[in-house]
């Protein structure tokens, strides 16, 4: 088990937009409470993007709380902050719970931002405490979580870090000077 926080993963508009989806085909069942989207699925809701197989929205009467995406992988992309990079993420399965601000990575997860990438079996994103949880397969005991920080990115943190330091450290006290010698000049004959 692995625990990594990175930035926030959804602007806060994004839960407020309008969901668009494209797809070969759709099937709603309504006693169920679900809708079936297949081939080549693609839906937007604000800077959220997912790209699947097969796609299927949950809904409480007309409220669509759960997105299930799958594919070969299927994958999903969504800007977290107006000034950072997209997060981007794919698996063979990944689980969208609105009400809850959790998405869960299954089948060979990956998840990845500012060139950081966090590998595993499953990966949890819990939005509200920014928090991510990897986990190895239970089969496998060789099975590893993985984790890749570029050094760029370690040496802008650090540069980052290095300057903050440098903007909250006191001005250093100015040097005492002397009094000014008299030049010979001492004013007598």
């Amino acid at each position: 088990t692995a625990l990594v926080a990175p930035p926030s993963i959804a602007l806060p508009e994004d839960r407020n937009q309008a969901i668009e989806i494209s797809a070969d085909k759709a099937v709603r069942d309504e006693r169920a409470g679900f809708t079936i989207y297949s081939g080549d699925v693609i839906l937007d809701q604000g800077s959220l993007h997912i790209e699947a197989d097969t796609l299927t929205i949950f809904h409480d009467s007309e409220k669509a709380d759960r997105i299930v995406a799958e594919g070969a992988p299927a994958r999903m992309r969504q800007q977290p902050e107006l000034d950072q990079q997209p997060v981007r993420a794919e698996a063979g399965r990944i689980v969208y719970t609105k009400s809850r601000e959790q998405i869960e990575l299954t089948r060979a997860a990956s998840i990845e931002q500012d060139g950081a990438t966090v590998t595993g079996e499953t990966i949890k994103y819990f939005m509200a405490e920014q928090l991510v949880r990897a986990d190895a397969s239970g089969e496998d005991s060789d099975a590893r979580v993985q984790v890749v920080i570029p050094a760029e990115v370690i040496v802008r943190e650090r540069d980052a870090a290095e300057a903050d330091d440098q903007a909250a450290e006191p001005a250093a006290p100015a040097e005492p000077t002397e009094p000014a010698e008299p030049d010979g000049d001492t004013g007598s004959t």
